[in-house]
């Protein structure tokens, strides 16, 4: 169900980035008010008023059927969200599609009450309302020729433990991000970290990403390494059967996401660039409301330019400045503090090691 929320955000993100107003007008609010009808045709409010979504697989694939992934409703609340906003700038269109007031109202009540399961025990996101209650995965005796997973155990097994295919709710800490303190995001990816076993090609970068802004530079350039040379060094063993595109487009996501730390959340573009040792530098362009940047990063600080189009706001480390034409800003990188890497479950450490920074 999550890909509906996912297919609609790539829309929000689109809309945002190239402010396209007959791509709002028409495609956009087709799928948006079609996916928010989906959100509250399979979604209901509790006793309690809070929004669930039940009976779903997340990201995670070796769990289904579970109650309110938090990925899922968070990205379905924005889906909500954005929807409402559309629906009210474009009345004409949105009374074609048959949505009234009282529909967008709807829409809004269940993104602002929908469920995100927490462990107040263990002050841990949990990535489904059943989560942590789940028993612990062997990892100490499970042998390294055994995963993945899939391919050796049954999934009543995987859906009922503490294992993850594939980065779920660490997603969820990057696309959602704003909806996490930074202290939740560390006390999550950590908890996440030690048991995910990454039997997707897919996860990697997302758990590089998360693990550069949480201050693991060197496990997140590991993974900046392993998804960038999963076919060139055949890591999985599969590249005879296709090359792994999505992972390759990874690269791009630790380079510009992770250590270039570029977040589209609100209406102000951000970054939070850091980079670790191996790397002496970054540097990548980018196009955003008809104008071209380009931002380099080295090991002192970072340096933004306007290449083209009018001044824009941007945001270095939460603090904003205004980019103008010939008007390049050299910003310093504080420092990140001091933080111990989480360690993966036994035999699934990064393909591609070095020292941790």
């Amino acid at each position: 169900m999550h890909i509906n929320a996912d297919i609609a955000d790539a829309v929000r993100r689109y809309l945002a980035a190239t402010e396209d107003e007959a791509f709002e007008e028409g495609p956009a609010l087709d799928i948006l008010v079609g996916t928010a009808r989906l959100w509250r045709s399979v979604g209901h409010h509790d006793a309690r008023g809070g929004f669930r979504i039940d009976g779903v697989t997340g990201p995670d694939e070796y769990h289904a059927l579970g109650d309110n992934n938090a990925y899922t409703n968070l990205m379905a609340a924005r889906n909500l969200r954005t929807a409402a906003e559309l629906a009210v700038r474009h009345p004409q269109r949105t009374a074609e599609l048959g949505v009234d007031e009282e529909e967008i109202a709807s829409w809004r009540d269940a993104a602002n009450a929908v469920v995100i399961p927490y462990d107040e025990e263990m002050r841990i996101t949990s990535q489904d309302e059943s989560f942590t209650r789940y028993r612990h995965w062997p990892f100490d005796e499970t042998p390294a020729d055994e995963y993945p997973l899939l391919l050796h155990y049954p999934y009543f097994l995987l859906y009922t433990s503490q294992v993850i295919k594939q980065a779920d709710l660490v997603l969820a800490l990057w696309l959602c991000g704003d909806q996490f303190d930074a202290e939740q995001k560390a006390r999550d990816f950590d908890y996440y970290e030690r048991i995910t076993v990454r039997d997707s090609s897919l996860s990697a970068c997302i758990q590089g990403i998360v693990a550069a802004e949480v201050g693991h530079l060197g496990l997140a350039f590991d993974y900046f390494t392993e998804t960038s040379f999963i076919d060139l060094r055949d890591l999985a063993l599969n590249t005879k059967d296709g090359v792994h595109l999505a992972a390759l487009s990874g690269s791009w996501l630790v380079a510009v996401a992770g250590f270039g730390g570029m977040r589209d959340h609100g209406e102000t573009l951000s970054f939070a660039p850091r980079l670790p040792h191996p790397l002496t530098r970054l540097a990548f362009r980018l196009t955003y409301r008809g104008r071209r940047l380009r931002v380099e990063v080295n090991g002192g600080g970072a340096r933004y330019e306007l290449l083209q189009g009018e001044p824009l706001e941007l945001l270095h480390h939460g603090e904003p400045f205004t980019l103008g034409a010939d008007e390049p800003q050299e910003l310093s990188v504080p420092p990140i503090p001091p933080r111990p890497a989480p360690p993966q479950p036994a035999t699934r450490q990064p393909l591609c090691s070095h020292e941790e920074v």
